[in-house]
């Protein structure tokens, strides 16, 4: 019996650029650039002179020379973009190779202080800030390091500083302490701190902390438990419920019933990560199933591929994934086993 071989067609597809400082710029000190361009597209790069020769199978070949094209435009422009951008550059184009990058690396949200502008870093983080433009509630729902809550803080600002609205809200649920934040020691601020900590740290990513501290005093922005949230109508503001995934169905609907006119929500969280006691359903779950297809409320969903953090990052998320898939899958089959009869003198006959 013969064994059919498949032979990997191999091709070669030379650019030349016009523009010393932006080749420059584009491959980066050492060709560092063009390295990272090549292991991400499973492609090789060839630098001589002004010309660049790609080597691959067709489909990275086209992915590699469209991300040369329109990142080397970007330099030609003048435009910064570090080498995690590179990277991602290259991904959007695996993805969808007719992808356009000015759009998603063009669309700055806000550019804090001393800082770098903070803009999309791939299609779903653009399609999400779309979704949050476009609705009055949106859920982004996905892994950690995917962005989805310091995008919503940044589109937050912004609004705020183009006076959209009147004020920030930002809460997440103290999961451990439940609704008893009164039997732990200490004042409120030290109460809730740990729980609100990283909406903090984003914050003074975006603003002054001198400035933060004054809008805060002018409660201008608010970051407080979700607990506090009851029996409110908040008119005129950007309200962002972080860690949703730790709300019970009744604090969801809570939640999501304290919008007022003029308003946005922006929901985040993991629903595979609830902290919830077993058992107990968590209340992103329930709304995403409840509140599916009404308009004015978008879902952006984002996947392992989207972590936007360490490249180890996305691998850890995969694998503790697999493994929660995997006792999914062995509880649901032994459910779908049939009960066994009973056996003995007790045993009733049928």
């Amino acid at each position: 019996m013969h064994k059919l071989v498949t032979k990997t067609i191999i091709r070669k597809d030379k650019l030349a650029f016009d523009d010393p400082e932006a080749l420059q710029a584009l491959c980066g000190t050492n060709n560092t650039r063009l390295k990272l361009i090549e292991r991400t597209a499973g492609a090789q790069l060839h630098l001589r002179g002004n010309e660049i020769t790609i080597e691959g199978d067709d489909a990275a070949t086209a992915v590699v020379r469209s991300a040369l094209e329109q990142l080397y435009g970007f330099a030609r422009k003048g435009k910064h973009l570090g080498s995690d951008d590179v990277v991602r550059a290259v991904k959007v184009l695996a993805a969808d190779s007719t992808a356009e990058l000015a759009p998603i690396f063009g669309d700055t949200v806000l550019v804090p202080r001393g800082g770098r502008p903070i803009a999309a870093k791939g299609l779903a983080q653009k399609q999400y800030i779309d979704l949050v433009r476009g609705n009055d509630i949106c859920f982004g729902v996905g892994p950690a390091g995917t962005g989805k809550t310091y995008l919503a803080m940044a589109l937050a600002v912004r609004a705020l500083l183009d006076k959209g609205i009147r004020r920030i809200v930002l809460t997440r649920p103290a999961v451990e302490a439940g609704e008893r934040l009164g039997f732990l020691p200490g004042t409120l601020e030290e109460k809730v701190n740990p729980y609100l900590r990283p909406l903090y740290d984003a914050l003074h990513d975006m603003l002054d902390p001198e400035k933060v501290q004054r809008l805060m005093a002018d409660d201008i922005i608010e970051v407080a438990p979700l607990a506090f949230m009851r029996g409110r109508t908040l008119n005129d503001a950007f309200v962002i419920l972080d860690e949703a995934q730790n709300t019970t169905a009744e604090q969801m609907k809570m939640f999501l019933t304290r919008l007022g006119f003029g308003s946005k929500a922006v929901i985040t969280g993991d629903p595979s990560q609830t902290d919830l006691p077993r058992g107990q359903r968590s209340g992103l779950r329930d709304a995403l199933e409840l509140l599916e297809g009404i308009r004015g409320i978008g879902v952006a969903r984002f996947t392992d591929s989207d972590v936007v953090r360490h490249p180890l990052v996305a691998e850890i998320v995969r694998a503790y994934d697999a493994r929660d898939r995997a006792r999914f899958e062995a509880r649901e089959a032994v459910r779908a086993e049939p009960p066994v009869p009973p056996e003995g003198p007790d045993a009733r006959p049928e």
